[in-house]
């Protein structure tokens, strides 16, 4: 066994035991399992949240679109920030109505705001969809470093299933209290690799990053630019858009919304979350870096840069502590995916279906769906084949099909009716399902379109369809109401 295999090794048995002693002293009802009792400070919901940055997405499928893709791969940091600026105003009145109504999933937001269990059931079912891809992505990344970093000694399917097994288990025993206190070392780990990487490997091979992008543009001009067509500015604006509303809808990271002791911790990460997104240029540096030095890396395998580079320059252990850190980044996402989906189905959809079941009894379905979850997630990750940023990409179409209904239940006077509200979705959810089933562009949908809006995220389609029928819905369903209401009164 190789000394990276060995520090591979050891940060998964450290994983075990941090999310297994995160239950000491807790009473672990679905409240303390799902949301930590309400009772996260600010550092301890910022590094929840950073998951969201930190995922194998950007580990690798970040690094992956800058070898492959160039220009486009910025995107990533745009969405990013223009969502925690949206997050200073919205997340603390979803994290005050949520504690005013003791509400623990997503769905309860909706089932509360519109009085409409079946509305929870259909978003739901919306979020455990969208993630499904969304872990997939974390399980599909896990078995490519673990592979990678192993020198081949363990393969992606082994390595995919040893680290299924780690997270369902501080999953079922800890909740998110295990995801929190991993976040912890996963934080910590990934910001000294990333950093040393961007900077490291640019000043090796090339002699600073100025000179990196200065061969790089030399030996592939244009490379380093937006594209005139197809990946252009105007995929660009519709991709940063998209993606920014639907940062927030992801089940598993509205749920940690719930978890936070206070307003006031949304409006402190809001300030820093920003800076702390800059930390992906290093993860794109590693990227380009690579484009002269890796060789005939195409399509899916352009997510393997990172790995390749990695292994041709330093020594194995060194290698370890780099696919420890990518471990850390699949399994903490990961744990929060397989909660949420478990507590959504549980609470949402089978208390429905069940609505005698106690809260203990609940309690325990969550649990026990977790492996159910993560074995379905398991299957999709051992027949799909797209590339890292393509999954996460899908899973945004899907959830951002949520936004329009939570945004306008956060309104005084909200027009919308749970009627619109669960039309709007459906519809929204229907395209994406076409669109992604027939892989259409909106070139292809309208050829005689100009060529910059031919180039919109197609995702954006979805969403004009999802607001047109929730506006026609609501509208002709309020009036129905109010017609309704005048007869009964002159009966």
């Amino acid at each position: 066994m190789n000394a990276a295999l060995i520090i591979i090794f050891a940060v998964m048995i450290m994983s075990i035991f941090l999310g297994i002693r995160a239950k000491k002293g807790k009473d672990m009802d679905l409240e303390q399992w799902s949301v930590g009792g309400r009772g996260f400070g600010t550092i301890f919901v910022f590094l929840l949240m950073a998951g969201e940055i930190y995922t194998t997405f950007t580990f690798l499928g970040g690094s992956g679109w800058a070898y492959g893709k160039g220009g486009p791969t910025y995107y990533i940091i745009g969405y990013g920030c223009l969502a925690y600026i949206m997050s200073y105003f919205l997340l603390p009145k979803i994290w005050k109505y949520a504690k005013e109504n003791r509400l623990l999933s997503q769905s309860d937001f909706f089932v509360s705001k519109y009085k409409s269990p079946y509305l929870g059931i259909l978003v739901s079912l919306v979020g455990v969809v969208a993630m499904i891809p969304y872990f997939v992505l974390q399980l599909k990344g896990l078995g490519i470093i673990v592979s990678e970093s192993s020198y081949g000694t363990i393969s992606p399917t082994v390595a995919i299933w040893i680290g299924l097994a780690v997270v369902t288990i501080y999953v079922m025993v800890s909740g998110i209290h295990g995801s929190a206190w991993t976040a912890v070392a996963k934080d910590i780990l990934i910001l000294v690799v990333v950093l040393f990487l961007g900077i490291y490997l640019p000043i090796h091979y090339y002699g600073g990053i100025q000179p990196m992008f200065e061969a790089v543009e030399a030996a592939k001009p244009g490379f380093l630019a937006l594209p005139d067509s197809g990946m252009s500015p105007s995929w660009f604006v519709t991709t940063v858009l998209l993606t920014a509303l639907g940062f927030y809808m992801w089940p598993h990271t509205f749920g940690s919304i719930y978890s936070a002791q206070n307003e006031k911790v949304f409006r402190k990460n809001a300030i820093f979350m920003p800076i702390y997104q800059l930390v992906l240029l290093f993860v794109f540096f590693v990227g380009f870096a690579a484009i002269l030095q890796v060789k005939g890396l195409t399509g899916a395998d352009a997510d393997l840069a990172l790995l390749r580079l990695s292994i041709q320059t330093f020594d194995p252990w060194v290698i370890g502590v780099i696919g420890a850190a990518g471990i850390l980044t699949a399994l903490v996402p990961g744990s929060m995916i397989l909660m949420a989906a478990s507590t959504i189905l549980a609470k949402n959809v089978y208390k429905v279906i069940k609505p005698d079941l106690s809260d203990a009894q609940v309690t325990r379905t969550a649990r026990y769906l977790v492996p159910v979850v993560a074995l379905i997630a398991v299957f999709f990750t051992f027949k799909g084949g797209n590339t890292l940023v393509a999954l996460l990409l899908m899973g945004y179409s899907l959830v951002t099909q949520l936004f329009p209904t939570l945004v306008f239940s956060l309104m005084k006077n909200n027009f919308v009716t749970k009627a619109g509200a669960f039309a709007g979705i459906g519809t929204g959810v229907a395209t994406v399902t076409y669109i992604t089933i027939t892989g259409k562009t909106v070139g292809s949908i309208f050829p005689f379109l100009p060529q910059a809006i031919q180039d919109f995220n197609v995702g954006i389609i979805a969403m004009i369809v999802n607001l047109i029928v929730l506006f026609v819905v609501s509208a002709v369903t309020k009036s129905t109401a109010v017609v309704n209401t005048k007869t009964e009164k002159a009966l």
